[in-house]
């Protein structure tokens, strides 16, 4: 059986393209890797940036099941610290309502986000201070498998609708540490290497070697999610992905950006400090030629031993992005579907 592939959607915010616009595209490019045989779509969410259209992936969600026919589609990830664990519980138990067996909830500890916007999300600097992600999180497994204890009246709390399930969770990270919770808990784990500074292979082993069988599934089910930006050539890919290499350089280095054309990109002037951000941000990237994609990702997955790959492309041209999928599936001999 081929390898499968699958889509993070970031919603990239082009200079010169309106929130409006950015969305529908991500719900035509659904519906273009729904027909070229990827498995999954899943949505980020990320606050406070200017770059990027990702708040509330439940939204996104629910347009792109009814537009799309086959593929799974998810969030990758709900920032669990962001939300009350009831309300992702119900939010996603009425997905599952609507399109059963086609959700999955991916969910993340990081915020998304900025410390100011992370207030702002949480309402207290408390809240902001405290790590409670593995109390959410047992919360929210709960909730999914019946209801939690209540000091008040009535004496528990369930989630409605009560007729459908919690979809399958999915723990994300950039670490090892989300890689040993999902290990124990049974989940599937899902890798950012496109833009933890954290080797792959290190989490993967440890979620491999730890999991426990008999929670969610029976056997670990690894995802390595990668950045790639593909094109005909070696140095058409290189020059589409200019944008996304000066977007990265000014988030890291906490200044807000537009995402530039690549004629704008590759004219930036980078500074000192800058250019070495971007020496260490180059190399969380693939770009190039279809036989160069292929050849980066085969040696990812023999090194990680990776279940799936999940590709997020960030151009500031739709149709680039259409066609670097498109490229990418070929590549790859994924079953298309018309």
């Amino acid at each position: 059986m081929s390898l499968p592939f699958s889509v993070l959607d970031l919603i990239p915010l082009a200079r010169g393209t309106s929130s409006g616009q950015a969305l529908r595209n991500s719900i035509e490019l659904a519906r273009v890797t729904d027909r070229l045989g990827y498995r999954r779509y899943w949505f980020a969410e990320h606050h406070n940036m200017s770059t990027v259209v990702r708040t509330t992936p439940e939204i996104m969600i629910a347009l792109t099941a009814e537009a799309t026919t086959r593929i799974r589609v998810g969030s990758g990830g709900v920032m669990l610290p962001n939300h009350a664990p009831l309300k992702v519980a119900e939010s996603f138990k009425m997905l599952e309502a609507l399109h059963p067996g086609r959700i999955d909830l991916g969910i993340g500890r990081a915020p998304g986000t900025d410390p100011a916007a992370a207030l702002a999300l949480r309402g207290s600097r408390g809240a902001l201070r405290g790590d409670d992600f593995p109390d959410r999180l047992a919360e929210l497994m709960a909730l999914g498998e019946g209801s939690i204890p209540s000091d008040l009246p009535p004496a528990f709390v369930s989630a409605v609708p009560p007729d459908a399930s919690l979809p399958p969770i999915w723990l994300l990270g950039s670490s090892d540490f989300s890689a040993r919770l999902a290990a124990r808990l049974g989940t599937g784990f899902g890798f950012a290497a496109h833009f933890s500074d954290l080797p792959p292979e290190g989490p993967l082993r440890a979620y491999r070697e730890q999991f426990r069988a008999g929670g969610a599934l029976e056997r670990p089910h690894a995802i390595l999610t990668v950045s790639v930006v593909c094109a005909e050539t070696d140095a058409e890919a290189e020059r589409l992905a200019a944008s996304l290499l000066v977007a990265f350089v000014r988030l890291r280095t906490g200044q807000r950006s537009e995402l530039l054309s690549p004629e704008e990109a590759e004219a930036y002037a980078f500074t000192p400090g800058e250019r070495t951000v971007l020496e260490g941000i180059r190399a969380l990237h693939i770009a190039g030629s279809p036989a160069t994609v292929k050849r980066r990702i085969d040696d990812l997955v023999a090194r990680t031993a990776a279940d799936e790959v999940m590709v997020t492309t960030f151009t500031h041209g739709h149709a680039e992005r259409l066609r670097s999928y498109e490229l990418v599936a070929e590549a790859f001999g994924l079953p298309r579907h018309e």
